[in-house]
């Protein structure tokens, strides 16, 4: 393929036409959705078991099982969502086999867009401002970890896997429209508890 044709495939595009080839029989081209999308997988995977070797290990069983099901991949999601479903499912899985409970919470947003509204604490990097930044981060935590569980994970797949609203409606099953009105409200939460800290830090002298 051309550099100039792949410069002007969008991210899916580009993907089918990988995983084509490899359905082709083409086994270097998944070599190279592997390299795509290892650490994003590795990510997501390190959520449910945050013990690096360990997530490293499951990382690669699910790459494994993808591509023993890309036989019958046909295109009817994109392919990162279908990758997705994968690797949470294999994460979920290991955690059963090994008598863990999977995390009925995923690990907080803490690059929340919300945070870069407090740009200005990085501009005064002072204890009081330290520690203020900590509280932020942890509101955000027990914020995130208390919200009902359709809103946590649409918050989560949004700000944290970076997923688009297309994405995420077919990873939740439900309309964008309900995606939107999730993401909003958990938003709207998050808003709530960190409004009075960024009230406390106005009035600090």
């Amino acid at each position: 393929m051309a550099a100039g044709a792949a410069a002007r495939m969008g991210d899916n595009e580009l993907d089918l036409v990988l995983v084509k080839r490899v359905q082709g029989g083409d086994n270097s081209a998944f070599d190279l959705l592997v390299r795509k999308y290892q650490h994003r997988i590795g990510a997501v995977v390190y959520r449910f078991v945050p013990d690096h070797a360990e997530a490293q290990d499951i990382t690669q069983d699910a790459f494994i099982r993808a591509y023993r099901a890309l036989p019958n991949f046909r295109g009817d999601a994109q392919f990162y969502t279908w990758l997705y479903r994968i690797a949470v499912n294999t994460a979920k899985n290991h955690l059963v086999a090994s008598k863990r409970r999977p995390p009925t919470a995923d690990i907080a947003a803490e690059d929340a867009e919300h945070l870069s509204g407090g740009g200005r604490l990085h501009d005064h990097d002072t204890p009081e401002h330290q520690l203020l930044r900590g509280e932020i981060e942890q509101a955000v935590t027990d914020t995130v970890a208390g919200l009902p569980e359709e809103l946590r994970q649409a918050i989560t797949l949004r700000e944290v896997d970076g997923l688009s609203y297309e994405e995420i409606a077919q990873l939740m099953q439900c309309p964008i429209g309900t995606v939107r009105s999730r993401i909003f409200r958990a938003r709207e939460a998050i808003d709530q508890t960190l409004r009075p800290l960024m009230d406390r830090e106005r009035v600090r002298p």
